[in-house]
This record gives structure tokens, sequence and C-alpha cells, in this order.
């Protein structure tokens, strides 16, 4: 069993006089974000008692209060690789960040790098990518960054350990 945490979300500012907070989602699934629900924190297990996605609030049980609440400030929200897979149903060609962590960025039988982290910028995730070292020693940047789009990401073979991409190279060439 394995009992990494993977952050889901951080807890933001206080929210009027219950103990309301901002969350901040750092997943694509705020399905898993409902009443019973617990989470590792920095600051315990919480345990979720309302949640309102329209407005982007949480309540925890046990802090009903401002005054209760306002330590809970800036927690992030961890779940497991197992539990996040059984709260969370994937489309098909749908993956889970730590799934495309690691994985080779290949392009027309050439390797262009790892991907190394996953930024989300205005609305779309963005691939960071360690570019390979013989690419780095002909002059190209030690890293760069891909659009999770259609346009450049093409095919994601798990099972190899790879990431198909078209266009990727020229956004390494323009770095």
């Amino acid at each position: 069993m394995n009992l990494e945490k993977i952050p889901v979300a951080r807890i933001g500012k206080t929210v009027g006089l219950k103990g309301d907070m901002r969350l901040n989602l750092l997943c694509d699934f705020p399905e898993q974000f409902k009443k019973g629900a617990t989470f590792m924190s920095d600051r315990g297990v919480l345990e979720i008692a309302s949640y309102n996605p329209q407005r982007g609030t949480v309540r925890f049980t046990g802090y009903d209060s401002v005054e209760s609440a306002k330590p809970l400030t800036n927690a992030y929200l961890y779940t497991t690789k197992e539990a996040g897979e059984a709260a969370c149903n994937l489309g098909e060609e749908e993956y889970f960040w730590y799934q495309i962590i690691g994985l080779s960025v290949m392009e027309n039988g050439e390797m262009l790098g790892i991907v190394k982290d996953i930024e989300r910028l205005a609305g779309t995730d963005y691939l960071q990518v360690e570019t390979s070292k013989n690419l780095v020693d002909s002059g190209l940047a030690k890293s760069f960054l891909i659009p999770y789009i259609e346009r450049y990401v093409k095919s994601v073979d798990l099972e190899n350990g790879r990431l198909y991409t078209t266009g990727a190279k020229e956004i390494l060439e323009a770095s």
C-alpha cells in the first residue's frame, strides 16, 4: 500500500462567521470534497462538515467559528493515491498528475526530456520538462513548458512511461 501524500487543496482565509474557509483546489476532482470525507494535513486529520463548490468554501468538523478555523489557514489537504483513485472517476485519456510526472517526453523518436512537474496557469495545465542532457549540451534550454492541450500532447503511454508530443521541440528551441 502506497501512503505517499498527494496534495489536493490548500485552505485559504476564513469567510463569514461560522468557520467557513476558502478552498483552493490543486486537483480536477471537486467531487471528493464531500461531507464526511477526511484528508490529511500538516494540522492533523480534517473531516469535511460541508463544502460549497459554487462559493469555493469548506467547513471542517469541530471548526465552527472564525477563531477556531483561523489556524487552518494555508494548510494543505492531502490524500493517498489509493484514496484519490477511489474517490475520483477518470474518463478515457484522463490522468492524475502523479501519473504524468516522471514520463519521458518523446517527439519523432527523440527524447526531449522528463516531465518534472505540472503547473496550472490561467486555467491551462503546463508540463514542466527538464530537457535531455544531450539537447542541453547542444545549446538548448535546461527546461521548458509544454501546454497540456491536444495541439501539443498527442498521447500518453503509462505502461512504457512515455508522453508523445508534436510541436514541443519548437517550444524548446524558442525557449
